[in-house]
């Protein structure tokens, strides 16, 4: 039987599906939560059951692709319980893809266990490869664990992008051996530009970098072919001549990419954002506690989608204020 298609009124099909499983994370990156944060009450967070049962209900209304995301989601007690639950919409064909953004602290821990339920693709924030900067841009962090957590994604099978914040004052230093480093293990990279979210002590248009920019540092040392290719997400790829190997940008700010948006986002409390740009959301946590049946859900969820926006609302740069005062680990990404 034919699912149902969960299209927006612009025409656009969404298929992708962003699940934010906790907001609290185990670093304390600058661009990120480096302000005042305050994490949603226990009780204001789906339990696993609830989020199983909830992603399991845009599945049923066409989501193909479901991203497990944070904060950051292997410190979520219970996260493995929550994938191999939703790893049954894979063996049925219901869904063609479960993946995660993980940070990699903990990717040594899990790898094994994400590859055994059928997980295929990590993405992992790496935004340096030098220790000190690593420690300072996350506040603390230990650059060793994540790169022995990339190791043992790859042992286990899984296919690694690894994800960096383009900050400016920083990436210019960073961006070729990060490069460098994806093409010697045949890792794909992307580039993200910084996006005003959050109150954090780093204004984002200190550290704004149009990748425009950073595409030109690289082609110093590369030569980078433009291609057509996409991973199901808002990335725009070119291909590294001499290696083959796939980088890419995402310019939510240089270069608006809405036109073709296919993603929707599911915070920990139970809110679903259609646009990562906007605060309007629609509480699905209240259905679910309120006892709601499935075809109630599905109402909600198709009625949010037809309501969702034509464009993020962060202008062309950034401000010296926040577009939103929603932080980035609220959901992800």
């Amino acid at each position: 039987m034919m699912q149902p298609r969960l299209v927006d009124t612009f025409g656009r099909e969404i298929t992708y599906l962003r699940v934010s499983v906790t907001d609290r994370c185990n670093l304390r990156c600058r661009y990120c939560m480096a302000g005042d944060v305050s994490f949603s009450p226990r009780q204001d967070v789906l339990t696993i059951e609830e989020l199983g049962s909830l992603t399991s209900a845009f599945v049923a209304c066409g989501i193909r692709k479901v991203r497990i995301t944070g904060g950051e989601p292997l410190v979520r007690k219970g996260i493995m319980h929550l994938v191999e639950g939703l790893s049954r919409h894979l063996r049925t064909g219901a869904l063609d893809e479960l993946c995660m953004t993980t940070n990699g602290v903990l990717l040594s821990k899990y790898a094994r266990g994400l590859a055994d339920c059928g997980v295929r693709r990590l993405n992992v924030s790496l935004d340096t490869l030098d220790p000190e900067r690593f420690a300072e841009i996350t506040s603390g962090g230990d650059l060793d664990t994540v790169l022995k957590g990339i190791d043992a994604a790859r042992d286990a099978g899984l296919a690694i992008k690894l994800n960096a914040v383009a900050q400016k004052g920083y990436i210019e230093q960073d961006a070729e051996a990060l490069v460098r480093f994806a093409q010697d293990r045949h890792l794909d990279i992307t580039f993200i530009e910084t996006m005003p979210l959050g109150e954090v002590r780093n204004n984002c248009a200190d550290h704004y970098l149009p990748l425009d920019e950073l595409r030109r540092l690289i082609e110093r040392r590369w030569k980078l072919i433009d291609t057509d290719e996409s991973s199901g997400g808002p990335a725009r790829y070119v291909r590294v001549a001499n290696t083959g190997g796939l980088i890419g940008f995402i310019t939510a700010l240089s270069h608006c990419f809405c036109g073709d948006c296919n993603r929707i986002r599911l915070s920990a409390t139970g809110s679903l954002y259609t646009c990562l740009g906007h605060e309007d959301a629609t509480d699905l946590r209240g259905l679910v506690r309120q006892g709601a049946d499935l075809e109630t859900i599905e109402n909600a969820i198709h009625g949010a989608v037809a309501a969702k926006p034509k464009s993020h609302g962060f202008g062309t740069s950034p401000g010296r204020e926040p577009a939103l005062k929603r932080h980035m680990s609220v959901l992800g990404g």
